[in-house]
């Protein structure tokens, strides 16, 4: 991070306070330094294992604590998801996201089988990031060797909200695992969930958190909660789409080099408030119906919406071998 600044609690305090506008130019400029201003990422997230979860986080339809109507799955076969794989890739997104309800990676066949879809992603020349919980540096090294682009464990909020959000595991354990990830030479992929029910002060402890992670976060997923009828999150409020917007821009310049990711939540998003988005310096969403298990805006949807803003998506590669050059 030696090009990087790093800011200070804070500096990040009198950023996140700063005039609305002001705070999106001064984004906008530094998003133009690192990435190209027309460019977005089309991502596409598959759950390869859905429900079953021993997590008891409020927000989530997938643990077993909560009272969400959702269909339990098993792991899906590798061919399965090599499949949807090829279909995301054929839509124009250049990374795909495997995601599993699981507390932590047990090593046995459940995890080979996850080594292998990785292993296919890459060949294919997508970017493939996993998110399965808590797993060790070994673990990490396994994945990195197949082709692993990036691990996502995202911190969801500050440390002092965070034990109001789950009592099975703790911060730390978060970070844990984000160093083992560090430690196996795997990018992060690591953000936050907004409408937890948390304070502005909490936001800003969390991008605070986010942007001294060393190495910083590859990519940044700012979400916004989706609430699940039978979770314990089901009534919250919803989060004032200009301050997601600020967390958008302060994110951009705490962490330039990072793509800043829109995620959950943007179906109920307008086409205005996504372009205010990408100004602030968002340049990845994730497409396709579904993210893990909640609903997300139609392909023909968002192609028709980059069109008009005179946005492009990143190309696909063909290989393993061309993606790495």
């Amino acid at each position: 991070m030696t090009d990087i600044r790093i800011y200070s609690l804070g500096e990040v305090k009198t950023l996140y306070a700063k005039p609305l506008l002001e705070l999106i130019y001064d984004a906008a400029t530094v998003h133009r330094v690192y990435h190209a201003p027309d460019e977005v990422q089309l991502c596409t997230l598959l759950s390869i294992k859905t429900g079953g979860c021993i997590e008891d986080c409020k927000y989530c339809s997938q643990s077993i604590h909560n009272n969400a109507e959702l269909e339990k799955e098993t792991l899906l076969k590798v061919d399965e998801v090599l499949a949807q794989a090829r279909t995301a890739k054929d839509s124009g997104s250049t990374r795909f996201c495997m995601g599993a309800a699981w507390r932590d990676v047990k090593d046995g066949r459940a995890f080979d089988r996850v080594v292998e879809m990785v292993q296919g992603v890459s060949d294919m020349g997508m970017e493939a990031c996993v998110t399965l919980g808590m797993l060790s540096e070994d673990q990490a090294k396994r994945l990195k060797h197949a082709g692993l682009t990036a691990y996502n464990h995202n911190l969801d909020t500050s440390e002092e909200h965070y034990k109001k959000v789950t009592s099975t595991r703790t911060y730390q354990d978060r970070l844990d695992t984000i160093e083992n990830v560090a430690k196996a030479g795997v990018s992060l992929c690591c953000g936050g969930i907004l409408g937890l029910g948390e304070k502005e002060e909490d936001r800003i402890q969390l991008l605070h958190t986010l942007s001294c992670l060393d190495p910083q976060p590859e990519s940044v997923p700012i979400n916004i909660l989706v609430p699940v009828k039978g979770t314990p999150m089901a009534n919250m409020k919803r989060v004032d789409i200009f301050e997601w917007i600020r967390c958008i821009a302060v994110a951009r310049i705490l962490m330039p080099r990072a793509m800043v990711r829109l995620s959950a939540g943007r179906l109920e998003l307008t086409r205005e408030a996504q372009a205010m988005a990408f100004m602030a310096g968002a340049n990845a969403i994730f497409t396709g119906d579904k993210l893990l298990t909640t609903p997300n805006p139609e392909k023909n949807e968002d192609m028709e919406l980059l069109e008009m803003l005179g946005l492009k998506g990143l190309k696909p590669f063909e290989s393993r071998e061309e993606r790495a050059a």
